[in-house]
């Protein structure tokens, strides 16, 4: 790619952090991020049962929209022993008008035992270089915990003050925003996919 002329890139979120967190990682690397949001598309729906195809259904849609490269992530919390779940109902587990308090109700009704039990948050992030893109790339990114029956700190949101971090003894909730954005799924996934774009990783980069 010609360094003097970054490739734009449409990012399948109206959320502007996650599109700042993208950035800082993609720095250095010949592209220009633009949410999709700023260019009038309309959020895709997410019917899929897994991260990946609901990640490359929002990017399929944003570059189709768009006529430019995208990139879209889907995340959420998983727990083994709830079979999954929330999973890729993460944002409306409790129903589609859900708030976290909601979410974070139900999965404490799910779960019960009222002691710690292990799950992890995962974050699938892909880039594809057209609509029709039959090779995109993916990176996948799950950072471990467990769920303890009652909130600690205020920082962050969704499921972040149930969700203790192994060694720190601190939720994620209670991490100041640099640590967490370092140790988290979706930090460690923006990282990744910026190794393979960039050519170090387990693909070459890619010239949409």
């Amino acid at each position: 790619m010609d360094r003097q002329s970054p490739t734009r890139l449409v990012v399948a979120t109206g959320n502007v952090g996650k599109v700042r967190e993208l950035g800082d990682a993609l720095a250095g690397l010949p592209f220009e991020l633009v949410a999709q949001g700023e260019l009038g598309i309309e959020s895709a729906p997410e019917t899929a049962c897994t991260f990946l195809e609901n990640a490359l259904g929002k990017a399929r849609h944003a570059a189709r929209v768009s006529g430019l490269p995208a990139i879209a992530d889907d995340s959420g919390l998983v727990v083994p022993s709830l079979g999954g779940a929330p999973g890729v109902h993460s944002a409306r587990y409790a129903g589609a008008d859900a708030t976290d308090a909601d979410n974070n109700a139900k999965l404490l009704r799910e779960l019960g035992t009222g002691t710690p039990c292990d799950a992890y948050f995962t974050c699938c992030l892909v880039h594809i270089a057209s609509p029709a893109d039959p090779t995109p790339v993916v990176a996948m990114a799950r950072w471990h915990g467990q769920i303890i029956p009652a909130p600690r700190g205020s920082n962050g949101f969704g499921y972040d003050p149930y969700f203790l971090v192994p060694g720190l003894g601190k939720t994620s909730a209670q991490l100041p925003l640099k640590e967490k954005n370092r140790l988290s799924h979706r930090g460690q996934a923006c990282r990744l996919l910026a190794g393979l774009l960039a050519g170090n990783g387990e693909m070459p980069a890619r010239r949409p």
